[in-house]
């Protein structure tokens, strides 16, 4: 199963965001590091995962385990409602993509199990004039 990180990052609220993406797959280790432009912590959040689900299907990933450290997120997409109607979009663009995998679970986690993604976001909103990705 591919496990895949993720985090966004807001200097300022709003303010320069970034999302960081961090895909475990079969050996292989992926780092996105993904500047967003100026948004909230919490859209930052939701286009991270939004850009994880595209990044893992044009790799033609089936079966995906996500992880958040987004109380947030995580809510929303269990119950698939979100009671922001800004963030309504962002969630039912998400769970199109989510609903193409075979399989496809996210989970909630602290933000110490979260540290690679974070550092991935946190370096993108730092780098938020530069366009671009990491990819290792």
């Amino acid at each position: 199963m591919i496990e895949v990180y993720i985090d966004g990052a807001s200097a300022g609220n709003p303010g320069p965001s970034g999302a960081g993406i961090f895909i475990k797959a079969d050996g292989e280790v992926f780092r996105y590091s993904i500047p967003l432009g100026d948004m909230s912590n919490h859209e930052a959040e939701y286009y991270a995962f939004i850009k994880a689900l595209e990044i893992c299907l044009e790799k033609g990933f089936h079966v995906v385990s996500f992880r958040t450290d987004s109380q947030l997120v995580n809510a929303a997409v269990e119950k698939e409602f979100v009671k922001n109607k800004l963030y309504a979009p962002l969630l039912e663009k998400a769970l199109t993509l989510a609903g193409q995998f075979e399989l496809f679970f996210m989970k909630w986690i602290p933000s110490s199990e979260n540290k690679a993604a974070d550092e991935l976001a946190r370096k993108a909103a730092r780098e938020n004039n530069m366009k671009g990705n990491e990819n290792d």
